[in-house]
C-alpha cells in the first residue's frame, strides 16, 4: 500500500448542531496542494445487532424513515450516547426496539456507512440465545416500530426482489452478510 498523506485542515466551521449529529464545513489542503471546502456530517457512531432466535429466524424491525418517507426493514440499531461503548448501546437498543434480550454476543466488525459525507461508523454484533422480555423497556417516543421475524430464505428473497414496501437498508444488508459468515 502506498504512503498516503492525509489532508491538512486549515479551518473547521460548525454549521449546524443537531440532537444526534452535527454538520461541519472544513477548508482543507489536499496532499497535492489543492485547497477546497468540504462539508460532512459528524456522528457519534452506532451499534447494531443481527438477532437470531432458536428457530433460526432473524429479528428485524419495520420502521418509518422520514428522510425517504417510507418504511424499511432493518436490524435493530441505535446511536451511541456520549461516552457510551457500542456494546452497551446495542444491548439497550435490542431490548427497546424488539423486546428481546440476548445472552450470546459476537462482534462482527465496524463499517462506515457513507464516508463520502459522514464519519458515522456502525459496530455490528450477532445476537443469539434470545429471550422475549416480559416487560420490555419503552421505545423512544419518536419511533414507531413493528417487530418482524424472517428466515434466511425470506431475507434472501427480499434482497432479490427489492420491493419498495419491504426493502432493507444498507447497514442491515451488510450486517446480514457479516452474520452469515459466522452462522455458515
Amino acid at each position: 500500500m502506498s504512503d498516503l498523506v492525509p489532508a491538512t485542515i486549515l479551518q473547521n466551521r460548525l454549521s449546524y448542531q443537531g440532537r444526534k449529529f452535527s454538520f461541519h464545513t472544513d477548508r482543507i489542503k489536499l496532499p497535492n496542494g489543492v485547497i477546497g471546502e468540504y462539508s460532512y456530517i459528524k456522528h457519534p457512531g452506532a451499534g447494531m445487532a443481527v438477532p437470531v432466535n432458536a428457530d433460526g429466524k432473524f429479528v428485524l424491525v419495520k420502521q418509518y424513515r422520514f428522510a425517504i418517507q417510507r418504511y424499511l426493514l432493518e436490524f435493530p440499531a441505535g446511536t451511541l450516547e456520549v461516552g457510551e461503548n457500542h456494546d452497551v448501546t446495542i444491548k439497550r437498543e435490542i431490548e427497546e426496539e424488539t423486546g428481546y434480550s440476548a445472552s450470546k454476543w459476537q462482534y462482527l466488525g465496524g463499517f462506515y456507512i457513507c464516508p463520502g459525507y459522514s464519519d458515522e461508523i456502525i459496530h455490528a454484533y450477532l445476537a443469539q440465545d434470545l429471550t422475549k422480555l416480559e416487560q420490555p423497556p419503552a421505545q423512544d417516543e419518536d419511533e414507531e416500530i413493528e417487530v418482524v421475524l424472517l428466515s434466511r430464505e425470506e431475507i434472501d428473497n427480499l434482497l432479490r426482489s427489492q420491493s419498495a414496501d419491504t426493502s432493507l437498508d444498507a447497514k442491515s444488508i451488510t450486517a446480514f452478510h457479516l452474520a452469515l459468515q459466522v452462522l455458515g
